[in-house]
């Protein structure tokens, strides 16, 4: 096995919930999960769930994914938290 998939207490393929935050708008949903489907191929409309804060100025989304390897959350994590629009990844 690669260093890289020891480096992590996951066994793969694991369902794994990521989940993004960032000011409420129109186009927020739709944007994190684009950005997870460039890593998913078949991500279904039923893993995504959104969550406004009791304020509405924030949204959360979950995404629940089949992650297959370490380097692909990485890749998910690293592609999320590098738009302006998103202000958590957890």
């Amino acid at each position: 096995m690669a260093q890289q998939e020891t480096d992590t207490l996951l066994e793969f393929p694991c369902d794994f919930a990521i989940k993004a935050m960032g000011e409420s708008s129109v186009e927020f949903d739709s944007l994190v999960v684009s950005i997870v489907r460039r890593h998913i191929d078949d991500l279904d409309e039923a893993a995504v769930t959104t969550k406004q804060s009791s304020g509405g100025k924030f949204t959360s989304v979950t995404v629940m994914i089949r992650a297959t390897s370490k380097a692909q959350l990485d890749a998910i994590y690293r592609d999320l938290s590098g738009h302006e629009l998103v202000k958590y990844v957890l």
